[in-house]
C-alpha cells in the first residue's frame, strides 16, 4: 500500500511533472488532489490528473515518479466518466506554473457533477465541501447538468434518470 498524498507531496509531484515534461502544457488536478490542496481533506489515496495536450515523455516519466514519490498516479477526469459541461478549461483555477507547465485544478463544476454521478460517500462529502467553500453554486451546477443530460448517451453505464435524482438531492432542486 502506498503512503497517504498531503499537500507536501502533491508539491512534490507537481514538480516532478513539470521537470519531465518536454514542451509547454496544461497538467489538471482531480478529486482528491483538488481536495488536499483546497484544505477539506488532510490526504488522498490517489493523485487523478489529465495532462493536455498529451506529452509523450511525462507520460512514460510517470511510473519512475509514481516510484520514487510512492504515491499512487492515476490518468483520469471527469471527462473519462460524464460529458463535459462547455467552458470548462476556462473554470479550471491555476494552481501554479513550473517550468512551462501550468498546473490547474479541474474545473470544480465537472467534478462536482462527476462526483455526485459516481456517489460514493466521500464524493458525496467533496461536493458539500465545494459548496460550502464557494467552489460550486447549485443553481449553476443543476444548468450544467441540464446541458449535458441530452449527451449522456455517450456514456452507456449511466442511467440519466437516477443521475437527474442525485443532482436534485445533492443540489436541492
Amino acid at each position: 500500500m502506498r503512503t497517504p498524498i498531503n499537500r507536501e507531496r502533491v508539491a512534490a509531484l507537481i514538480e516532478r511533472l513539470a521537470v519531465a515534461a518536454s514542451s509547454p502544457l496544461r497538467v489538471y488536478l482531480v478529486g482528491g488532489t483538488s481536495a488536499v490542496l483546497m484544505g477539506w481533506r488532510d490526504s488522498t489515496v490517489d493523485a487523478d490528473l489529465m495532462i493536455k495536450p498529451e506529452d509523450e515523455a511525462l507520460l512514460r516519466a510517470i511510473p519512475a515518479i509514481k516510484e520514487a514519490l510512492e504515491i499512487n498516479v492515476e490518468l483520469a477526469s471527469p471527462a473519462d466518466f460524464i460529458p463535459l459541461p462547455s467552458g470548462w478549461e476556462d473554470r479550471s483555477p491555476l494552481i501554479v506554473q513550473r517550468h512551462g507547465v501550468s498546473f490547474h485544478h479541474f474545473d470544480f463544476y465537472s467534478q462536482a457533477l462527476s462526483k455526485v454521478e459516481r456517489g460514493h460517500r466521500q464524493d458525496v462529502t467533496d461536493v458539500k465541501a465545494m459548496v460550502d467553500r464557494g467552489l460550486v453554486d447549485p443553481h449553476r451546477a443543476l444548468q450544467y447538468f441540464d446541458e449535458i443530460e441530452p449527451h449522456l448517451f455517450r456514456f452507456p453505464a449511466i442511467d440519466p434518470s437516477a443521475f437527474r435524482r442525485a443532482m436534485q438531492a445533492a443540489f436541492g432542486a
